[in-house]
Parts: structure tokens; sequence; C-alpha cells
């Protein structure tokens, strides 16, 4: 069995807080969009801020 490019066009990825409280949580995304920025809570400090995708973690 041959794996087909459907299997392969999501990727997870790091999203990393732009506040710099080093929280980060893990997302999917398609293979050929560009990188992610999200707004959502930081419970560190407690606000909405911005987070970035930092690093591909895996192939799904």
């Amino acid at each position: 069995m041959f794996l087909t490019s459907a299997n392969r066009e999501t990727i997870l990825v790091q999203m990393m807080s732009a506040a710099g409280t080093g929280y980060c949580f893990n997302t999917k995304r398609n293979r050929l969009r560009e990188k992610l920025v999200l707004r959502k809570h930081d419970p560190i400090v407690n606000k909405h801020v911005l987070f970035l995708e930092k690093k591909k973690i895996r192939s799904i």
C-alpha cells in the first residue's frame, strides 16, 4: 500500500506566545498554507496575545 498525498497534507506545528512567556501549544495546519499566526489566550499573562508558528513537529 502506497502513501497518497491525502495522507500527507497536514502537519503538526508548535505555536509560541509572542508575549515572551514561553507558553506554547501544538496545532495542525495544511502543508501548503503559509505559517500560522493566531490570536489566543495566554494563561501566564491572562490576556489574548499573538501566537507565532515556531517549528514543524511532524507530518500527520
